[in-house]
């Protein structure tokens, strides 16, 4: 544990670091912060915080950097909570209502008010096929020869396929299967939807093979595109105003990972604890972001934690600012996207 003094030296040298980017010296500290001591006994202090690992030099003539341990202190025990302001949370809420018009557009969004309000990149994990539930199933008229089979999870994801109508069927009879399909599953996981349970239906209903196998792959269809448009990114081009990625190889090999959607989907699919979580450097497992900070964030739908929300950027991130953002969206994302479902 560190005595009082120390705490308040950390908390100035990462604070004045994560706002100028500059390596911070004594007599700034002395100069800027009222701390009732002098240069000479901050400096002391300083070098027992670097001999702890808590802050370190890059060069012999420079001032002092937090390190990856400081940043976890600072971040655990000297941050104060901070709340969004009314302004920011009208922001986000109006753009909500501007710019979205289906659920598709919520997590575009999401991920665009993120960067702009953190200054970093943004990443939004849609919900996953097993936690999503079958909502329902329909067809709507198309012509006398067709239909159109729709397909609605209750997240508010919609897969559609024009077929052909069975021959014999009416488009009544395609709707009274719809609706005893309907009441067999709804509410059901994706991941509780066994293909026993379809059989029992088509043999109840003596449904059509042809169309029992079309329905079927529809429904498998909807999984693959929700499985292949899961991740959304905003703000990349944020990396070139960081001073961190002033080099070009750094930003290449960045952009390039950033393009690992599997990946970076992976990482977030390992968040499995509710709430908001800062993991700071080497913390991190993947090797291409261990110079980084990710602050995460679980969402919900109906009480059922669906997707996260994630931003990732420097060590040297304001996570103040990122943290009460994030809590915002951990607490109020489920309820925009409810608004969109079908």
């Amino acid at each position: 544990m560190l005595d009082k003094r120390k705490r308040s030296i950390l908390q100035a040298i990462v604070d004045d670091y994560i706002s100028t980017a500059e390596p911070i010296g004594s007599r700034t500290i002395a100069r800027k912060h009222d701390l009732g001591v002098s240069p000479a006994t901050i400096r002391n202090e300083m070098a027992d915080l670097e001999l702890l690992g808590y802050i370190e030099q890059l060069h012999t003539s420079s001032g002092r950097i937090p390190s990856a341990k400081g940043y976890r202190f600072y971040v655990d025990s000297l941050l104060s909570p901070t709340q969004m302001s009314e302004r920011e949370i009208a922001l986000i809420k109006n753009w909500y209502q501007e710019k979205t018009r289906h659920v598709e557009e919520v997590f575009q969004e999401t991920a665009k008010i993120l960067s702009k309000i953190t200054s970093n990149i943004s990443l939004v994990l849609v919900p996953q096929v097993t936690q999503c539930a079958f909502k329902y199933l329909k067809f709507l008229p198309f012509d006398d020869c067709r239909t159109i089979l729709v397909v609605v999870t209750d997240t508010g994801f919609v897969e559609n396929k024009v077929i052909d109508i069975p021959t014999g069927l009416s488009f009544n009879d395609l709707q009274r299967i719809a609706e005893h399909i309907n009441r067999r599953l709804s509410g059901l996981s994706f991941e509780n939807i066994e293909l026993s349970i379809l059989r029992e239906i088509q043999n109840e209903m003596l449904i059509d093979v042809d169309l029992f196998e079309t329905a079927l792959g529809i429904l498998k269809q909807a999984l693959v595109v929700e499985k292949n448009e899961r991740l959304y990114l905003g703000g990349t081009t944020q990396l070139l105003s960081q001073p961190e990625f002033k080099n070009i190889e750094k930003v290449k090999s960045f952009l390039d990972m950033l393009e690992e959607e599997h990946l970076l989907a992976n990482i977030l699919q390992k968040q499995k604890n509710d709430g908001v979580i800062v993991t700071i450097g080497d913390e991190n497992k993947y090797s291409g972001i261990q110079d980084c900070s990710m602050v995460q964030a679980t969402y919900r739908i109906d009480g059922q934690v669906v997707g996260t929300v994630a931003v990732l950027g420097p060590t040297r991130m304001d996570y103040g600012k990122v943290m009460s953002v994030l809590e915002f969206m951990h607490n109020h994302l489920g309820e925009v996207l409810k608004k969109y479902k079908i």
